[in-house]
């Protein structure tokens, strides 16, 4: 690689790194690997949204949460013990000491320093002069020979009348106490993650989704699940409620207004927090400067190789806009890195992305789900129940399924969809045989440690290879699974 020389005041360097998140640490490791002189730059602390504001405090918070949880059952097993008390302010001090030790303790930040790499922490936002030339707002200004753009997303603002009287989702695990009620609008991912969480916290939650069903993204099976499971819990759950018009400020706190065909209605509570989606981070960048090519969403457009429309600039992570998951950003970091050095050589193959939220119950999927697989795939769908497994039994966890979508065709797992206690656990362990493209009477014959979470999974395959009437030995054999109806 050609390195410029400095021009104008600018450092010179191979490789500018634009972002800390996983994507961008995982880019600035591997063009170090290859010899490049690389600098990584971010605007916040090393680890980006990813362990800052996203799944490193999230699921700090939902520990909490499932401690609290789990205090309230111990009666059931002859435990004494009175109500818990949360105390938020010492919640939030450990998340904080969460956070800064997987800044600072993560195997990746060690391996970034010992690779040489040029890091600038609180830099603050980068954008282009021109496309070998970045600066910031703090003053750092680098001239290099390639850019790797990693600056992830943020949460998407609805333009509504009194959104500024709203919070996001990392406003809140800056709350400086627990509110006594929350409306949540958005039933993704991460709202529906704030709901559950606030609801064992002991706040009054009710959540909004304007579509049919919650975790539009998940198995119809999933979300009826969970929708079913927060109501239980006590959270008011309001699918197709209509249209938001305004939300407005009120003595107690903050007032919903929606519109749904001739029908007004209104919800008020202490706190409303908005998770509407998640959308790339790429505003403050000035890309038209560099000539990069974005789309109407602020999406930075590539190629199979991770290659902008400038070739000498690539982009990972979120701000591609096509799978917004910490496994797909690590990868993507990886492929652009290599791309970004070596030349457009390596192009950016299909994946097996697991996906879960911290919930109660836990909810989690890898592969299509059974919807999805029908639109192409002849498909026999089984699913087996929690009250069937021991180690669910034992804990008294029993609600929820596994659920596994199997090609008829070729025998092949499509597709896994759990709800319940480990559920984001159990997954892997299908992503892991779908990755090794192991046929449904393959998974059947694994062993499985006894008793286990994991059983439903090897039950559920056990369940699938009989009806398929595939041939099955020893263990699997003789096993009696009951299913539910998929």
């Amino acid at each position: 690689m050609n390195s410029f020389r400095g021009h104008g005041g600018a450092a010179e360097t191979d490789v500018v790194v634009i972002g800390a998140g996983p994507a961008g640490a995982l880019a600035a490791l591997r063009a170090a690997e290859l010899g490049a002189r690389t600098t990584l730059i971010s605007s916040g602390e090393f680890g980006g949204m990813a362990a800052n504001e996203g799944p490193v405090p999230v699921r700090a918070f939902a520990y909490a949460a499932r401690l609290m949880r789990d205090a309230r059952q111990l009666p059931q097993y002859g435990i004494t013990e009175s109500e818990p008390v949360l105390h938020f302010d010492r919640l939030r001090a450990r998340v904080r000491e969460i956070v800064h030790d997987v800044g600072t303790r993560t195997a990746l930040r060690e391996r970034v320093d010992a690779l040489g790499v040029s890091l600038h922490e609180q830099s603050g936002v980068a954008r282009f002069t021109d496309s070998h030339t970045i600066e910031t707002d703090r003053g750092l200004r680098l001239r290099a020979d390639r850019f790797i753009v990693c600056t992830g997303g943020m949460s998407r603002r609805l333009a509504i009348p009194g959104i500024e009287l709203t919070s996001s989702h990392s406003d809140v695990w800056n709350a400086t106490e627990v509110p006594t009620s929350m409306l949540v609008v958005g039933s993704g991912h991460t709202g529906v993650q704030v709901a559950s969480m606030f609801n064992a916290f002991g706040t009054r939650v009710e959540l909004f989704e304007g579509g049919p069903r919650i975790l539009r993204s998940e198995d119809d099976d999933v979300a009826a699940a969970v929708a079913s499971a927060l109501r239980d819990s006590g959270v008011a759950v309001h699918e197709r409620f209509g249209t938001i018009t305004s939300f407005e400020k009120t003595r107690v706190g903050v007032r919903l207004n929606f519109r749904n065909g001739d029908h007004e209605g209104h919800a008020e509570a202490a706190l409303a927090v908005v998770a509407a989606g998640w959308v790339p981070d790429t505003a403050g960048l000035n890309l038209a400067r560099a000539g990069v090519a974005i789309d109407a969403h602020g999406t930075i457009q590539v190629d199979e190789f991770l290659r902008t429309s400038v070739p000498h600039i690539f982009a990972a992570g979120d701000v591609t806009g096509r799978l917004m998951l910490v496994p797909g950003a690590v990868e993507d970091g990886f492929v652009a890195a290599t791309n970004a050095v070596q030349g457009p050589t390596q192009p950016l193959r299909r994946r097996v992305s697991p996906s879960g939220s911290f919930t109660h119950p836990e909810h989690a999927q890898v592969g299509l789900t059974e919807a999805k697989a029908r639109e192409a795939h002849d498909v026999l769908a089984t699913m087996v129940p929690f009250d069937s497994a021991v180690r669910a039994i034992i804990e008294g966890r029993t609600f929820g399924f596994c659920k596994l979508v199997v090609d008829r065709a070729s025998c092949r797992i499509l597709g896994c969809h759990v709800v319940g206690e480990r559920a984001v656990e159990t997954v892997q362990l299908a992503a892991v045989a779908i990755a090794a493209g192991m046929r449904v009477d393959d998974l059947a014959r694994v062993a499985i440690s006894f008793p286990t979470y994991a059983e439903v999974l090897v039950h559920a395959a056990i369940r699938a290879a009989a009806e398929l009437r595939l041939p099955l030995g020893g263990y699997a054999a003789h096993m009696g699974v009951r299913a539910s109806p998929a």
